[in-house]
């Protein structure tokens, strides 16, 4: 499970219970949540109130079913389900603004007004790290490094995290350079068998799939084309506050130059004398449990919560009515 999974990814086959942000194996779900409370946090979770994230849009039975387990299995007291997007923002120290949320699985462009998000304006991009991995693995192959086994697959994901970065915003200019002067773009990673790879072109042409998805195939618009609909999606005297308050959240983030590269990007579209921002917590792949830690210190969270008692009364739909 987790870490230990990874630490032996040699001899082990890996699965992921969440794809694209999206539940979809709950046994092994609950089997990562056994494990969170009794082997890594060392819990009782009956002696806690569960505050849990999803993805925006996550489905109504999916959100009952969380629920459902936390209550049946587990027997937490009190559970609240929180919106990533909204716990980023927090974790900021704002309560407005546009969230682009993109972990493994999947990519929301998501407006937050006064600590609600939007639905109606939401962008949801199926093109996430995982996406990027392969990818990367794909380009690494036709170099003639072939990493297919989910050993080699964990390798390139840290490849990936630890040695690619977003370029300036000329792709075919800085392509053409590295062509010319590879030398300048080089960066060696050695392989645990002490084999290295020589990394040129593809430190950039990775990440670059963000606002380019069709260089991997991809019929999807761009993270700057996507946030640009979401913001312009919702009312006219929300967007100037939401275009400077850009804010970065999940791993998927984590590539130096994104932060400048999306506000150039989006400056190029948005209307004129708008102003864009876009920050960057160098701490932005936790800061969803950072903003669930400021929500659960809050004076009003104890109403905010589900209690067993609800749950026993109303059933697993209380989730709808009192997590939004």
């Amino acid at each position: 499970m987790g870490d230990e999974a990874i630490a032996k990814k040699g001899v082990l086959s890996l699965s992921y219970p969440i794809e694209h942000g999206i539940v979809k194996d709950w046994s092994d779900m609950e089997k990562v949540w056994h494990y969170t409370f009794f082997d890594a946090l060392r819990v009782n979770p009956e002696e806690h109130a569960v505050v849990v994230s999803e993805a925006p849009m996550n489905p109504r039975k999916n959100r009952e079913r969380m629920i459902e387990m936390l209550f049946e299995k587990f027997s937490c007291p009190a559970a609240y389900i929180v919106i990533q997007a909204v716990m980023s923002l927090y974790s900021y120290g704002r309560t407005t603004g546009c969230v682009v949320d993109s972990g493994d699985g999947v990519t929301h462009c998501v407006p937050v007004y006064e600590g609600y998000a939007l639905p109606h304006a939401i962008q949801r991009l199926d093109l996430a790290g995982r996406d990027l991995s392969e990818y990367m693995a794909k380009i690494l192959t036709e170099s003639g490094h072939a990493m297919t086994s989910s050993s080699e697959q964990q390798i390139v994901r840290d490849m990936k995290e630890s040695s690619c970065y977003v370029c300036d915003g000329d792709f075919a200019g800085t392509l053409k350079k590295c062509s010319e002067r590879p030398t300048d773009f080089e960066k060696i990673y050695e392989l645990p068998d002490g084999n290295k790879v020589n990394l040129t072109s593809e430190r950039f042409r990775v990440p670059e799939v963000l606002f380019e998805p069709a260089l991997c195939g991809r019929e999807l618009p761009g993270i700057h084309q996507a946030v640009y609909k979401c913001i312009q999606d919702c009312e006219i005297d929300v967007r100037r506050d939401l275009y400077k308050n850009i804010v970065l959240s999940g791993g998927n983030t984590m590539f130096p130059g994104i932060a400048d590269r999306l506000a150039n990007e989006l400056k190029a579209l948005a209307p004129q004398k708008i102003d864009v921002k876009v920050v960057a917590n160098p701490q932005r792949r936790y800061i969803v449990w950072m903003g669930a830690s400021i929500v659960s210190q809050l004076s009003s969270f104890q109403k905010m919560l589900i209690w067993k008692s609800e749950y026993d009364e109303i059933g697993a739909s209380v989730v709808h009515t009192k997590c939004f």
